[in-house]
């Protein structure tokens, strides 16, 4: 008879589990649809109000009809459009910023995340790359809709001359990239948490470096060339300047690449990029149609100092560094979150292929978190190699002149609102680069 009660009362102690559970669950699901409809466009709104009625266009009143006011060298239509055009772009922008988080949310909350996992358990011994597949192909399905509007946006306000074949065949390739690094990366990180539970973020930092070294090298050869054609500058004159300019820093280039980028923007822009044997110095060739040859080998100048500061090793420093604060906190917040919420959820321990969306919901708070110390670091690099070029080629018209190209090709915003510059913005706000040239430069500023 005990044995009969025994096993009566644990199956009534299972269901009593199941149920609160599933009582747990659709709690959890109810609060997730309630908070995001009544919250999100509440967040939307106040954005909204933010950047279209709380915030002025244009310049102080101090730099009004200075060089680095857009009025003195854009078109009437050409500063509406500006202004128009940052202000959506921006819109879109914070919209953007939670939705990747609520977009994991929504997996967990759901019970997408052990659907996946059994998936791909039941499909191939592949089960991890699968399940990173299932979990890549929802966050592109629900971002699609805002990637396209902004899209449409580029488009109508003339930056992008993309068609969208062109443009999807870009998003795609991106896609089929990403998840080919995310599900090595992936199917390695919980390895290491099976194997080792209280190291496993320590040993997956150490892997990282190299491969963050690695990634570093091969873009430029690899990766790069599968988006666009480069080719040789095909101006022999200028790719010797240019040159010239690279011996002067000590850079190991004996060539300029340039990229066809008119079949896809109106936009402007020249990197050096890649390390070793792989370093490109690399021109759009939107920026050979629209600068004349001093302003385009000041923008170079500028990417020269990049080099010669050592900035892109310091990125990588950065990054490394940034990788540790992260995982390691990550590795923290794991536990607490599994043991919060992984019952509820259907993630039974970290190492779980399941508790990946909270692992990815983790880091991607972490990164919303520091974006503006990063931003800021690298707003310090981008004046810093401003004042190179300036020293490097002390001609202040040719300065300014780029920048003044820069901001009516790309239709960018001079002197954006706090909060933008704060979030957004890797490089000085156009204004302020306008005026540190026309403070330290000389020369006569073109008009």
């Amino acid at each position: 008879m005990d044995f009969f009660e025994n096993g009566i009362n644990k199956k009534r102690t299972r269901t009593s589990n199941i149920e609160k559970k599933m009582a747990g669950g659709k709690v959890m699901k109810k609060r997730f649809v309630l908070g995001t409809i009544i919250l999100f466009p509440i967040y939307v709104c106040l954005i909204y109000v933010y950047l279209f009625h709380w915030t002025t266009p244009g310049v102080p009143e101090a730099y009004q009809g200075t060089v680095a006011d857009p009025v003195t060298f854009m078109t009437a239509q050409e500063v509406e459009l500006s202004q128009e055009y940052s202000r959506y772009r921006n819109l879109l922008f914070f919209i953007g910023i939670p939705l990747e988080a609520l977009i994991y949310i929504g997996i967990l909350v759901f019970g997408w995340s052990p659907i996946f996992k059994r998936f791909g358990q039941r499909i191939s011994f592949l089960s991890i790359p699968i399940y990173v597949l299932l979990v890549s192909a929802v966050v592109w399905i629900f971002s699609f809709p805002l990637d396209y509007v902004g899209y449409r946006l580029s488009a109508h306000y003339g930056i992008s001359t993309q068609t969208f074949s062109s443009w999807m065949s870009d998003e795609l390739l991106s896609f089929w990239i990403g998840f080919i690094i995310m599900a090595i990366l992936i199917t390695v990180l919980y390895f290491l948490m099976k194997k080792y539970q209280k190291r496993w973020w320590l040993l997956a930092w150490a892997l990282l470096i190299p491969f963050f070294t690695f990634m570093m090298y091969i873009q430029p050869v690899l990766i790069d060339p599968l988006y666009n054609e480069f080719t040789e500058l095909k101006d022999p004159d200028l790719e010797a300047e240019i040159l010239a300019l690279a011996d002067q820093a000590d850079i190991p280039a004996d060539r300029v690449y340039q990229v066809d980028m008119s079949e896809k923007t109106n936009a402007m822009n020249a990197y050096v990029n890649g390390i070793g044997d792989n370093l490109r110095i690399v021109l759009w060739d939107t920026t050979l149609n629209k600068l004349d040859e001093k302003e385009t080998l000041f923008i170079m100048a500028h990417e020269i100092g990049h080099y010669v500061m050592n900035h892109l090793y310091m990125n990588l420093a950065g990054v490394i560094a940034s990788s540790f604060i992260g995982l390691y906190v990550t590795y923290r917040l794991m536990h607490v979150v599994v043991r919060r919420w992984g019952e509820n959820l259907g993630v039974t321990r970290v190492s779980d292929i399941a508790s990946l969306p909270m692992l990815l919901l983790l880091l991607t708070v972490l990164s919303i978190a520091s974006s503006p110390v990063e931003l800021a670091i690298s707003r310090q690099a981008e004046t810093a190699a401003d004042e190179y070029a300036l020293e490097m080629l002390p001609d202040s018209e040719a300065a300014i002149g780029s920048f003044q190209e820069l901001t009516v090709n790309g239709l960018s915003e001079v002197n954006p609102p706090a909060l933008v510059k704060l979030l957004r913005y890797g490089h000085p706000t156009m204004m302020e680069r306008i005026l540190m040239i026309q403070e330290n430069g000389s020369g006569v500023c073109r008009p």
